[in-house]
């Protein structure tokens, strides 16, 4: 049990620093052809940002533990929302710019009911709905890049700050940090696996908890730092895009690559339990989330205290089925 636990920590250092690493090289790159910030802000970064998600998604579906690829995809949305965006909102409440709000919201609110209603209506997830899912992601991003381009950039001075060094040892370090990323995947997914079994706990518990907030320390870390260096506004817009890559781009590419069906081996008074309470609670956490900034244009403490309460019982609750 013990060395199922050190590789599964092993797997998440490597995971969070590749990704970090990843996220920078990719930066790196795109500044090297003069790309405007917003726009590698909207494309880039994000996507960077989510592929670890992606990793371990993909890395589940091809080994035949949908499980994994499922409740990851569900509990980084649920933990996003209700652990990294509320406790910066807990500490840091104020005003929120409604306007940059609506595209995110739009498109995360219209993928959800799409993926809940295959869940609810068929049970599972075929390759034709993880294309559909990615056509929404190439959709969104494409509205980023429009959105990106109307935006006013800095001046050509600051543009014009590539970074120094050689475009081919660049890239061979981007290929080395996907590699690291790809390796830390393979060992949270295979240990993950592991310590499921040795707990007697469903994989897709794993998955929807231990899991899911680990591909998030990079979200919860940087909003820590932001506390921490007095960065009082929070990109709820952020928060939001990463939640729909998660739904589009990381269950996109896991079921497009290998189809698989909802968990069904743990039920709440006899149903199965992601239908009455996972998707249910990612609905809740997300409304909560974005309908005070989207009516007063604020967060409020308030929010995010409930929003940890949420995920505290969300969490107890798994852990008893």
């Amino acid at each position: 049990m013990l060395v199922p636990i050190l590789l599964f920590c092993v797997g998440l250092v490597c995971l969070v620093k590749g990704g970090d690493w990843f996220v920078d090289g990719a930066v790196g790159i795109a500044r090297r052809f003069h790309l405007p910030d917003l726009l590698i802000g909207a494309t880039v970064v994000s996507i960077g940002t989510t592929l670890p998600e992606v990793m371990i998604s993909a890395s589940s579906a091809l080994g035949g533990h949908g499980e994994i690829a499922y409740g990851n995809a569900i509990g980084s949305v649920i933990c996003n929302a209700a652990l990294v965006a509320a406790i910066t909102i807990v500490f840091r409440p104020g005003k929120a710019d409604a306007a940059a709000l609506r595209l995110p919201v739009f498109f995360f609110f219209g993928a959800a009911v799409f993926y809940a209603a295959i869940a609810y209506t068929t049970g599972s997830f075929s390759r034709v709905v993880g294309v559909i899912l990615l056509g929404v992601f190439l959709a969104y991003t494409a509205a980023q890049v429009a959105a990106a381009r109307k935006t006013p950039q800095p001046d050509a001075q600051e543009q014009d700050q590539a970074p120094a060094g050689s475009l081919g040892l660049e890239i061979l370090k981007l290929a080395l940090e996907a590699g690291l990323i790809a390796l830390g995947a393979n060992l949270m997914v295979d240990n993950g696996i592991l310590i499921a079994a040795a707990l007697g706990v469903p994989e897709s518990v794993i998955a929807l908890t231990v899991v899911a907030l680990g591909t998030s320390l990079p979200e919860l870390a940087t909003a820590i730092t932001s506390l921490v260096k007095g960065h009082s506004a929070l990109s709820l817009g952020n928060v939001i895009g990463a939640n729909l890559f998660n739904l589009v781009l990381v269950s996109g590419v896991s079921v497009t690559l290998a189809p698989f069906g909802i968990p069904e081996n743990a039920v709440i008074a006899g149903h199965n339990a992601s239908l009455v309470l996972d998707l249910p609670v990612m609905f809740l956490v997300m409304v909560l989330l974005v309908v005070p900034p989207l009516l007063k244009g604020k967060l409020y403490r308030w929010q995010g205290v409930a929003l940890l309460a949420l995920y505290a019982g969300y969490c107890a609750i798994q852990f008893t089925l």
